[in-house]
């Protein structure tokens, strides 16, 4: 198994002096040398060969025992040194210090095909910044991370990926719900992979220290690696940094709305500076259309980070990240200004994908009403995101209100409580929706393969992971499997897996880890 290994994080930058794996506040360093924790019985559960092939390797690679011990950190490789990364975060809107890398180990950086590849571990040990915790991963989570990044990926949202499934062959006791029952579970590791996994909170952990220049060669690393395009100089270059991480998060913010899904814990330290979806905790995909919903347990009261608000706490975050780059620029103006332009830049976005979604192309200034309006209508009854928008592409201009609704109604959870006083709503938007699609030149079939190339058909309900996750604790892992292939083609119709495309069935919508999670999932 040969790799092409091209460290730089771990070679560019300040490493921390103690070598002692134990938990404390490491300063002066951007990561911690550390090495992954040898586990009883590791076993390989599922890998992906999109992912071998794009860091070199293949499937034969796959099944060699050098593999096994190397992805699930029974082996570390040679002329390689893993650490894992120091940086603190605003968890919840407060600020909570140093965080880092509590269960997430790097092993190392491989550059194939021109692209560089972090690699790294979850679940595979204690770090100095593990605090309390054991560093460690559940099959639960773990299954849930390995298929919700790859789905994310054919999704077209800009992601984290995954490379392998395992289980550690120890069990780990876990407080599923926070209520004081903990059980033992079994462990598992995810090997994740990006070009690197630097967050917003690396740059703030040190400019809270007053660790100016550090936090200078932190910058201008990620500049150099990741922002190539940037040739700027001096307080300028810090500048397009920021605006250039602005635009990835607003984009990424952008196709998470368009697919419903909600991140659940969008601390500072959960945000990439890449703009790429990280840590896969209690998330969800928006079942019934809900502004409001939030699958985090620990944020039910509060809802900060709802579905409704995700771009809100996007420019809270980069507000965040700006004060920690303050230090390299200096003025409060230049910086003010690329975060005033965020809302007009993300309204701007989130209109033309939404217009996309419904099937508008050409400009009318009535289109902003029309999904208003059909945002609101959406809320009436629970009405299911995903099947709604993929079934309104069958709606053509020939259609009137009668034949039109029929073409949504299985979107509605419960038909008989879409009352008179709620058609009336759907009448209106509906007659509204028909008459503006006569405006429209695209015919009916060419509109409806435009929408459903952004509309998907298929996305990972919570439900659905946790029937893998079920059956996988019985020793089965077809349905990881069958999940993971149906999940490459979200947007293909799949006339063989017809049973995925379906609301919610009832019986999850109160269990654990089908409605709501908590941030141990």
């Amino acid at each position: 198994m040969k790799l092409n290994i091209q460290d730089t994080f771990n070679k560019e930058l300040p490493a921390d002096k103690i070598l002692e794996n134990s938990r404390r506040q490491v300063l002066d360093a951007c990561f911690s040398f550390v090495t992954p924790k040898k586990t009883a019985n590791p076993k390989l559960i599922h890998v992906s060969k999109e992912m071998l092939e794009a860091i070199g390797l293949t499937s034969e690679n796959a099944t060699s025992e050098d593999f096994l011990k190397v992805f699930t950190g029974n082996k570390v490789l040679e002329n390689t040194h893993p650490y894992a990364m120091c940086y603190g975060g605003h968890q919840f809107g407060n600020w909570a210090g140093q965080l880092g890398d509590g269960r997430a180990i790097n092993l190392t950086e491989v550059v194939h095909n021109n692209k560089c590849w972090a690699i790294q571990l979850k679940g595979s040990g204690e770090t100095p910044y593990s605090r309390t915790a054991d560093g460690l991963a559940v099959l639960r989570s773990s299954v849930r991370e390995y298929l919700c990044s790859e789905a994310m990926f054919h999704l077209g949202v800009p992601t984290t990926r995954a490379l392998s499934l395992s289980l550690s062959g120890n069990d780990v006791l876990r407080d599923v719900m926070y209520n004081g029952n903990p059980a033992y579970e079994k462990g598992a590791i995810v090997s994740r992979l990006a070009p690197s996994f630097i967050r917003f909170g690396n740059f703030e952990i040190l400019a809270a220290r007053k660790q100016h220049l550090i936090l200078q060669q932190l910058a201008d690393y990620t500049i150099k690696h990741f922002y190539p395009k940037i040739t700027s100089e001096g307080k300028q270059k810090h500048l397009d940094f920021l605006t250039e991480a602005r635009n990835r998060t607003i984009d990424m913010i952008i196709h998470w709305q368009r697919v419903g899904f909600v991140h659940g814990v969008m601390n500072t330290d959960n945000m990439s500076i890449l703009g790429l979806t990280i840590d896969y905790g209690p998330y969800g995909w928006l079942e019934g259309y809900d502004l409001g919903w939030t699958p985090n347990t620990t944020d039910n009261q509060h809802k900060r980070y709802r579905y409704g608000n995700q771009s809100h706490i996007g420019l809270w975050n980069l507000f965040k990240l700006a004060n920690a780059l303050y230090p390299l620029i200096e003025e409060v103006e230049p910086l003010q200004k690329i975060l005033d332009e965020y809302a007009d830049i993300y309204e701007a976005k989130h209109h033309q994908m939404m217009k996309s979604k419904i099937g508008l192309f050409i400009e009318d200034k009535s289109d902003k009403e029309l999904i208003g309006r059909l945002e609101e209508t959406l809320q009436l009854t629970e009405t299911d995101m995903t099947i709604f928008f993929r079934n309104l592409s069958y709606i053509t201009s020939e259609d009137n209100f009668d034949t039109a609704f029929k073409k949504i109604e299985d979107a509605f959870y419960v038909l008989d409580e879409v009352e008179e006083e709620i058609k009336i709503h759907w009448k209106d938007w509906l007659n509204r929706y028909l008459k503006r699609l006569q405006q429209e030149t695209f015919y009916d079939q060419e509109r409806k393969q435009k929408m459903d190339s952004v509309n998907p058909k298929y996305v990972l309900r919570n439900y659905m992971a946790q029937l893998a996750i079920d059956d996988a604790d019985k020793g089965d892992y077809k349905l990881i499997d069958e999940l993971y292939q149906l999940l490459k083609k979200p947007y293909s119709e799949q006339p063989e897996h017809e049973k995925w495309f379906a609301k919610r069935p009832e019986w999850a919508r109160h269990k654990v880890g089908c409605s709501m999670l908590s941030c141990s999932s």
